[in-house]
């Protein structure tokens, strides 16, 4: 168990950290404690060496919702808030681990925020995604940074002003997810994208996250230099001699 949460449940199963969020009566929406409670967990899953995969889920009928609406009418939504969903965002974005999550049901508002965040996003057909912040007068986030880097700025453009959603089918066509999973089997061909993703989650793979994570945002020749010295402490690690081992005997590697 990593922390003692009221809104998620979290648990390692090895070298996987299991992240549920855990409000099903409220199709998992994030008030203040959730907020808190996420950015606390991305921190502790980020520091912990052990880890080389996150999947998140939400349990019951959806994801996740984002922000708690009735607590935000209420006033009961500090300034605060904002930040630290993004902080936790950004923390799963850039961890030295691969991050999945799988979407059903709802995956909207900071729900969705939070799926752009992660590396890679299995999804149900029918679910629902979207960022309708809009339509309470709100920005969705750090969703303007992330949309149009999976699916273009035309159509993040359209899909944050007019706050509409989608679903399962129309996100993958135009890359906003990457997997679509049957309703009825969701979770266990979830697992099996899980154990896909495990064959190839080498430290380079890791270190390809980090990179990918500044394409649009360092120019050539800084994005350059990262990369000869990821390239260097990769070579230097245990899992390429593990790979050229398993390359020579013919067999699959078992990564560090």
């Amino acid at each position: 168990m990593i922390g003692n949460y009221e809104t998620l449940n979290v648990r390692k199963d090895g070298s996987l950290v299991r992240l549920e969020m855990t409000r099903p009566r409220l199709l998992n929406a994030v008030a203040m404690t959730g907020a808190r409670e996420m950015v606390d967990a991305a921190n502790q899953i980020a520091a912990d060496s052990d880890v080389r995969m996150v999947a998140i889920t939400g349990a019951g009928r959806a994801f996740c919702t984002g922000m708690d609406l009735k607590d935000l009418s209420a006033g009961r939504i500090e300034q605060s808030y904002f930040k630290m969903w993004d902080d936790a965002l950004r923390t799963f974005e850039t961890m030295d681990k691969l991050v999945l999550c799988l979407l059903h049901g709802y995956a909207i508002g900071g729900g969705l925020q939070l799926a752009l965040a992660c590396d890679i996003r299995v999804c149900t057909p029918t679910a629902r995604l979207g960022l309708p912040a809009i339509k309470e007068s709100l920005i969705p986030g750090l969703g303007t940074f992330r949309l149009a880097r999976y699916v273009g700025l035309g159509r993040a453009k359209s899909l944050i002003i007019r706050g509409n959603m989608i679903d399962g089918r129309e996100a993958e066509r135009i890359g906003m997810v990457d997997h679509l999973v049957e309703e009825d089997s969701a979770l266990e061909d979830f697992e099996g994208w899980l154990a896909e993703y495990a064959r190839t989650n080498s430290a380079a793979a890791r270190a390809s996250k980090q990179l990918l994570a500044d394409c649009f945002d360092l120019g050539w020749d800084a994005f350059f230099r990262k990369y000869l010295v990821l390239q260097e402490n990769a070579i230097a690690g245990p899992d390429f001699a593990e790979g050229m081992e398993a390359y020579r005997a013919g067999r699959d590697p078992t990564w560090q």
